[in-house]
């Protein structure tokens, strides 16, 4: 079937002003100004109502924190206090529990134009063994693309690391664990729906033996690498006084830094680690959210892009966001950028958009999603501008970012409307609600 997206309002493309046509989960063509499809069409969806953007995709998550937003124990606090009061709450986290919060977070993504995720699960406790199979059918039931990284844990405590005892795992059950999931889902494939990334969580937390097998692991089933780095002054300190070193060193003697590799929030490189960085094709999500929830400081977005280093876009746990709205934060990266650099001309909505899509594809590796254009698959966000907030704005692409978008009225993921009028399609939005809202109060 082919289905033409007709006439949009506004579009993120090139060439494509009359829109786009869908052939099967792909774009089989752009339709330019003046122009029309090359070929018969089956249907037309009218979208002279619409601005048209790439499917979103965010490159940092962590699902299970929807459980505990705004959480009292956590509010105000910076980074290392904030996670030493959330991981006792944490380790009661059970798998109907994970389900529930996995499912709203995907369907709040959605939302908010999202059709691709990458969620960092690094918790385990005891009865969530097979948390990767729970994200992976999840996503499937919902039809969003899914980068499930298999986190992990193995510095506690008492081996001078941060989390307690109760959530860390072994590093030979990790080891196993990390290449049982990779052997079950990892589908490097035009198109695929599922890749598996290996995530040990952050330097205060894994051994560099973790880190190094994880290296070795990725390279034997080409996937992705990914962690927490650079993101507080104390993760700084951490690594001095353990490992006599900076995060960004630490990383390089255990293997990884290189194209294989991506990292949530880099708040605290250098403007030379920024340059070591790019010269290895290491990419970097911003966490603009987040990083000014927790207070951790600015990431050196402009650095990074003009050194070669790709420049993704995430949400960040929902314990540190508070939201899973991707829209949000396209925004939220304009004004925090703006502040950082004190100049309203150093990022602009393009910029933020752009990080948001292909940036963070390229984050995630993948060259088939991000951009609209022939070939690639047909991952679409539809927002129209009838809302308030709206009125009066004179550029749809820039009113979506300025004026405060936060909702999709259509999301396409693979060729299948997955979102239609501002609804997800076959989700009970109330059951959803009292669903998660039942298994939140367990973590009150």
């Amino acid at each position: 079937m082919r289905l033409w997206i007709r006439d949009p309002l506004a579009i993120l493309a090139e060439g494509a002003e009359r829109g786009v046509v869908v052939e099967g989960a792909r774009i089989a063509e752009c339709v330019p100004r003046g122009g029309a499809p090359a070929a018969p069409v089956d249907a037309v969806f009218d979208a002279s109502r619409h601005v048209v953007l790439p499917g979103l995709v965010n490159t940092h998550h962590h699902f299970y924190q929807t459980l505990t937003r705004a959480h009292p124990d956590a509010i105000d606090k910076e980074l290392f206090p904030w996670l030493t009061a959330l991981y006792p709450i944490w380790s009661r986290l059970d798998p109907d529990g994970f389900r529930v919060a996995v499912r709203l977070a995907l369907v709040e993504l959605l939302l908010s134009g999202c059709t691709t995720a990458a969620d960092h699960h690094y918790l385990f406790p005891a009865g969530l063994e097979d948390a990767v199979a729970i994200e992976v059918a999840e996503a499937a039931a919902l039809g969003l693309r899914m980068t499930v990284t298999r986190g992990s844990m193995n510095l506690s405590r008492k081996d001078g690391g941060l989390p307690p005892d109760s959530v860390v795992q072994d590093e030979d059950e990790i080891l196993a664990d990390s290449e049982r999931v990779l052997g079950l889902f990892h589908d490097r494939s035009e198109g695929s729906m599922v890749q598996i990334a290996l995530a040990p969580c952050s330097p205060f937390s894994v051994t560099k033996r973790l880190m190094r097998e994880s290296a070795a692991l990725a390279e034997r089933f080409d996937c992705r690498l990914h962690t927490h780095l650079a993101e507080t002054r104390d993760e700084d300190a951490f690594c001095a006084e353990i490992y006599g070193c900076r995060p960004l060193q630490l990383l390089e003697e255990v293997g990884w830094l290189g194209p294989r590799t991506w990292l949530a929030h880099g708040v605290h490189f250098t403007c030379e680690e920024c340059e070591t960085l790019g010269r290895h094709g290491v990419g970097v999500c911003h966490c603009p959210t987040s990083n000014a929830v927790l207070a951790s400081g600015f990431c050196k977005t402009r650095e990074l892009e003009a050194a070669g280093a790709p420049v993704g876009l995430g949400v960040d746990g929902s314990a540190s966001n508070d939201s899973s709205n991707l829209m949000e934060g396209v925004r939220h990266a304009v004004m925090v950028n703006r502040l950082h650099y004190a100049s309203a001309a150093a990022v602009s909505h393009l910029d933020a958009l752009r990080w948001a899509t292909e940036g963070s594809a390229r984050c995630l590796g993948r060259a088939d999603i991000g951009r609209i254009a022939a070939g690639k698959q047909a991952d679409l966000a539809l927002f129209t501008l009838d809302e308030l907030r709206f009125s009066g704005a004179h550029d749809p692409l820039a009113a979506l970012v300025l004026c405060g978008a936060h909702r999709a009225d259509r999301v396409m993921v693979a060729g299948r409307w997955r979102v239609e009028d501002g609804a997800p399609v076959g989700i009970d939005l109330a059951r959803l609600r009292a669903e998660h809202g039942k298994a939140a109060r367990r973590f009150a």
